[in-house]
């Protein structure tokens, strides 16, 4: 059999693992219970369901897409266009049933990693035994399988291909030929493809990393240094420069979109100079002695309580320092157990890697908490736009996996079984389970005194549980948990102190039984975070009556619901909302959403029409509504209401008069109940133009007519009868354009956040085009590169029928 067949054999049976092992959230019609599937994934895997086969893998990039719906009217220029060359991930949600085609995804996806991770272990000399097992780590390491608790769909997704790119890079370092470096870019630019750009991002650091030690390496073990250092350079070039190509499509409108957010560089945050403040920047920093929690996984407990209640498998939640989590730092107790093995009988450049993503990762995860974060926060660029350093996590578990491999084939190998160090090793191991009992004895012994050292955080309340119960619940949790954890070692060690002494067919069969006490490790704790629900019996396109009466209106007014209902109900049900929450808002939408005052004029010059609200609220808040909304409908259930806006103004309007304020000035004249938008308007600059002064008596500037309302498109007609200022309800965004009669003219920012242009007298068209260049330019690069790609593509097809291996 040949060494291809053989290797897809051994997948196969990865495989087949990954799908028993997960076969409670695949064979099923319920869903997976995390609010982040319930409330947003699940919405677009059903809306790709539905959809043809047609429909699924078209592509349409034709223009860079403002949706008018949602936040108030958003766009990230076209950065996200890029998913729709992720077919296989479109095709599963396509293919397979509702609602398990999400769990099928995520299981997909970690199988694509965990193949990568065991290609890469086979490229570097692992047998396939241990490079199987090194793809169980990446798949089941709890770290990275409980991001299903959480629902991190394209963060699992986006991970999956972080294997591929060490793959490739390697392969490109062995063979020293251009396509294989090509080929990283591409896996790079695919992993930035779906969406997680925190995990992207980490990946192409430790890509870098990874390329600088193997580039040093080999041009000191190369006779001819300068030879090897102009080639190797080069091809580190060509990574770069096709990588950002490649990805020119996402990353260009990205880098033009973000530059104005919260987290850009003219935000005003972090002193200035752009990204997040240091302490919101650390949030989720792993703390020190979550450590433990590598060996005794639920040393502080499991996940957090949401989306239902306590399952009965779960006798603690997580009580550590950070804010909250989701998941679990645990790779299983096995990896941990083979990492000495290769640090002892095979120290070579891929041991010293893996060890350098192992403790580099662990010590980058825990932020704050370590100098070296710190001054990658101050000094390396990108560091400071993300605020969860512990998600580089999938890093070590990448380690951890390449070790384990070269653990459980130094198990198998002879000469190190034959050796006077394996038997010291063999006593480390064997002193593991000892030094857990005897914590767990001095625990157990002085639980009085510990529990009152460490009342105060025993007794922290979370969001979902408080009372002094939670001081015993938590302490007898962490005792049980050593005491689970004391047993695994005690069974590991026990299996190899045993084979070692019995040798011949015990010996052989060692690694299969040190796999099968891993599956049941790592099975146990992943099962705390694997929950299901029934799936929503109702999709968002069914319309609540509520929303039947606001689409009697136009779409150029928008809807705040004031009532906790979802905002993306309505925006699936085609009805323009004023707010969604995003982490990353556009700088001037987050300042004026700070300072946001329903009974101010804000509200009217955004399009607020509608307001929902559920009775009892409305009951509650009439008095001061009353003033400025009125019910004009009430759901036949008598739950809901919908007031209308009395002084809510149209899409555009003419503004005779003009006032320059910037910052907090601005935000205190939107405020006053007494500022008029009709007759002043805020701007940043002098107008070019003089307009009457604010106050004194003036006609009707004229007379604006809304021509067209379209997603990238507005076009208006305007009769003006002195100089004015054009104003549109909707954002002041960049790579917005205004023709005047054909003529290009200045946008300006009206009332902090909205569109203007000046108009003198006479009749005027008016369009507004949504084109950014960013995106066009990203666009043609990234197909160019696809294209040149694909043709080396099918010459490196060719090469290898012909058999030419240089």
């Amino acid at each position: 059999m040949k060494e291809v067949k053989k290797d897809m054999l051994v997948l196969t049976a990865l495989l087949a693992v990954l799908l028993v092992f997960f076969s409670r959230i695949l064979f099923t019609d319920q869903i997976i219970r995390a609010p982040d599937i319930i409330n947003e994934f699940y919405w677009w895997a059903l809306d790709l369901n539905s959809k043809t086969l047609w429909e699924t893998i078209r592509t349409n990039i034709s223009t860079a897409g403002w949706d008018i719906y949602t936040n108030g009217g958003a766009s990230v220029g076209g950065g996200t266009h890029s998913v729709q060359f992720l077919y296989p991930l479109r095709l599963v949600l396509n293919l397979i049933p509702r609602p398990a085609n999400v769990a099928w995804l995520i299981v997909m996806q970690l199988f694509f990693g965990a193949a990568g991770t065991y290609t890469y272990c086979r490229i570097i000399g692992c047998s396939r035994l241990g490079s199987f097992f090194s793809g169980l780590v990446f798949a089941l390491a709890t770290e990275n399988a409980s991001l299903i608790n959480a629902g991190h769909v394209m963060k699992i997704a986006t991970i999956s291909y972080a294997p591929w790119a060490f793959v490739c890079l390697e392969k490109g370092y062995l063979s020293r030929r251009p396509f294989w470096f090509m080929a990283t870019a591409v896996v790079l630019a695919f992993q930035f493809f779906n969406t997680h750009w925190q995990i992207a991002y980490y990946t192409c650091l430790c890509v870098g990393l990874y390329g600088i030690i193997r580039t040093v390496g080999m041009i000191r073990a190369d006779t001819q240094r300068g030879v090897a250092a102009k080639r190797l350079l080069g091809l580190n070039i060509i990574v770069l420069l096709f990588f950002l190509s490649t990805v020119a499509i996402s990353l260009m409108p990205l880098a033009n979109w973000s530059r104005d957010t919260n987290r850009g560089t003219q935000s005003g945050a972090n002193q200035g100079q752009g990204g997040l403040e240091r302490e919101e920047a650390m949030s989720w920093s792993l703390p020190p002695e979550e450590a433990a929690a590598f060996v005794i996984p639920g040393l502080f407990g499991y996940s957090r309580q949401e989306a239902g209640p306590n399952p009965s498998n779960i006798q603690s939640y997580y009580w550590g320092r950070m804010v909250f989590t989701q998941t679990l730092s645990y790779m299983g107790l096995l990896p941990w157990l083979l990492v000495p093995l290769p640090l002892i009988f095979r120290r070579d450049r891929y041991t010293w890697l893996a060890m350098i993503a192992i403790i580099g990762g662990v010590l980058f995860s825990m932020g704050k908490y370590t100098p070296f974060y710190n001054l990658l926060y101050d000094y390396f660029p990108g560091i400071n736009r993300f605020r969860v350093p512990k998600m580089i996590m999938f890093i070590p578990v990448m380690g951890l996996a390449l070790l384990s491999a070269r653990g459980i084939d130094l198990l198998r190998d002879n000469e190190t079984l034959a050796s006077r160090t394996f038997k010291k090793y063999l006593a480390g191991v064997m002193a593991l389970p000892l030094v857990l009992l005897l914590v767990l004895a001095v625990l157990k012994g002085g639980s009085n005194y510990w529990i009152q050292m460490f009342i105060e955080s025993l007794a922290q309340p979370t969001r979902y549980e408080q009372g002094s119960f939670l001081v015993m619940q938590r302490w007898n949790n962490l005792l049980s948990e050593t005491a689970i954890a004391a047993g695994l070692a005690a069974a590991c060690a026990g299996s190899m102190m045993i084979s070692w002494r019995l040798k011949g067919a015990w010996l052989r069969a060692l690694p299969i039984l040190l796999v099968c006490l891993y599956l049941a490790d790592v099975w146990r704790v992943n099962d705390k975070f694997m929950f299901l629900v029934d799936a929503p019996e109702k999709g968002r396109t069914v319309r609540t009556p509520a929303m039947q009466y606001i689409l009697q209106g136009s779409e150029q007014y928008r809807t705040l619901p004031m009532d906790g209902s979802d905002p993306a109900y309505y925006i699936t049900n085609k009805i323009p909302v004023m707010f969604t929450s995003n982490p990353v808002q556009q700088r001037r939408w987050q300042e004026f959403l700070d300072s946001f005052n329903l009974m101010s004029p804000m509200p009217d010059m955004l399009n607020v029409r509608y307001l929902v609200y559920s009775t009892e609220q409305y009951v509650q808040d009439r008095s001061h509504l009353d003033r400025k909304y009125r019910p004009v409908y009430q759901s036949p259930d008598g739950r809901q209401v919908v007031l209308e806006n009395l002084s809510v103004l149209p899409k555009a309007w003419l503004v005779p008069s003009a006032i320059v304020a910037t910052g907090q000035r601005t935000m205190e004249l939107l405020q006053a109940p007494g500022f008029d938008p009709r007759r002043v308007a805020l701007v940043e600059t002098a107008p070019p133009v003089k307009l009457a002064d604010p106050g004194a008596p003036v006609d009707p500037a004229g007379s604006v007519h809304v021509e067209r309302f379209q997603a990238e498109q507005i076009s208006v007609t305007a009769t003006v009868r002195s100089n004015t200022l054009l104003v549109l309800g909707e954002k002041y965004f960049q790579d917005w354009r205004a023709l005047v009669d054909g003529h290009e003219t200045p946008i300006v920012p009206v009332n902090h956040v909205l569109r203007g242009i000046y108009l003198t007298p006479g009749n005027h068209a008016v369009e507004f085009i949504y084109d950014p260049l960013p995106f066009k330019i990203g666009k043609y690069l990234t197909l160019s590169s696809l294209v040149l790609f694909a043709g080396m593509l099918i010459r490196e097809w060719l090469r290898q029928k012909k058999g030419i291996s240089h």
